[in-house]
């Protein structure tokens, strides 16, 4: 297998990506907007991404709730926002975590019904005032111990539903004052003052997996991103926040770095990250996306080693899941948020 995380164009898999997964074998695909349109469909995308790959490989979606979720209503139910927990918990922490923990169940069975295990979510960046607005709503707060608190939560009812979690932004994208799809975003904060974004991340260092911030903080390497910065990924990420789960790039396809795509790939694993994404979110021709794609690819080393075990870990936990019954736990959740319609 291949230490990447590739997508794929539209809601069906074509002739030269499957051929693309059959000849590199990805170690993972995470789906995109564009390619869920209905349950049957990414249904039947997801056995025809296994048929290619030979093997049931771990599909991954970005399903937050609020602004970022891929599979949407009305198809799909509409879950809160990470502010909408924080603010809940703000009011009672107990019913703040149980509605996180039961919200983030009811996502996992719907990404589990679509043979999807693997979520990238929770958020577990800062806000600060002034910052901008990329994480704002999806933040469960702005203080480390209750964003690591709902964080937890979410982790918990991804995993008992079968579906393993992927913290975001490590070590902390809550500063940036800019957007890292279109740039670079440099913070200027202090060492004393990134500690506390770092204490957020050390709370849930034992997530099975992490995506990294393109963002280069000038108090430990100026300039670099963290995604391609061996002092942020080895001393920072590994050594002070804990981190020793499964450690994925944010999207290489992100014009915050720099360099052609096999020059960031490269990059990235020499700094300590164990498998590329790349998700061609800026591209909507087929023909581009597949070239992006096998470039990605063609540079991924093949997972192994500690990566390898890594990778292991976070594919178990598909293989559990823990009985639901459907109609309580709905009756329940829109009990913490009532008025919701559009929930299911």
């Amino acid at each position: 297998m291949k230490a990447c995380i590739l997508s794929v164009a539209g809601p069906e898999l074509t002739a030269p990506e499957a051929a693309l997964l059959a000849a590199e074998n990805p170690w993972g695909i995470i789906l995109m907007g564009r390619s869920c349109v209905s349950r049957q469909q990414v249904r039947r995308l997801v056995a025809d991404i296994w048929t290619a790959t030979g093997r049931q490989t771990l599909i991954f979606i970005d399903q937050e709730g609020g602004r970022v979720a891929r599979l949407k209503a009305p198809e799909w139910p509409l879950f809160p926002r990470g502010a909408d927990y924080a603010a809940l918990y703000e009011q009672d922490p107990a019913l703040g975590r149980e509605a996180t923990w039961l919200g983030h169940r009811l996502i996992a069975a719907e990404l589990a019904a679509l043979s999807i295990h693997a979520d990238c979510a929770p958020v577990v960046d800062l806000p600060v005032p002034g910052a901008h607005d990329v994480i704002g709503d999806r933040a469960f707060g702005t203080e480390p111990a209750q964003a690591a608190d709902l964080a937890r939560a979410a982790l918990d009812g991804l995993a008992a539903g079968g579906v393993a979690g992927v913290i975001k932004h490590i070590p902390g994208h809550g500063r940036s004052v800019a957007d890292s799809h279109l740039e670079l975003p440099r913070v200027t904060a202090g060492q004393n003052e990134l500690a506390t974004d770092f204490d957020a991340f050390a709370r849930v260092a034992d997530a099975p997996m992490a995506m990294t911030a393109h963002i280069a903080y000038e108090a430990y390497d100026a300039g670099r991103a963290a995604t391609v910065s061996k002092i942020m990924v080895q001393d920072i990420i590994r050594g002070r926040i804990g981190f020793d789960g499964l450690l994925m790039t944010d999207d290489l396809g992100m014009k915050a770095l720099g360099g052609s795509l096999t020059e960031r790939a490269e990059a990235s694993i020499a700094a300590g990250c164990d498998v590329l994404l790349h998700c061609s979110g800026f591209l909507k021709d087929s023909a581009a996306i597949l070239a992006e794609m096998t470039e990605v690819a063609r540079a991924a080393p093949h997972l192994s080693g500690k990566a390898e075990a890594r990778a292991a870990a976070a594919e178990a936990i598909g293989k559990r899941l823990e009985p639901l019954e459907p109609a309580p736990a709905w009756r329940r959740f829109h009990e913490l948020f009532p008025g919701r319609e559009a929930m299911a």
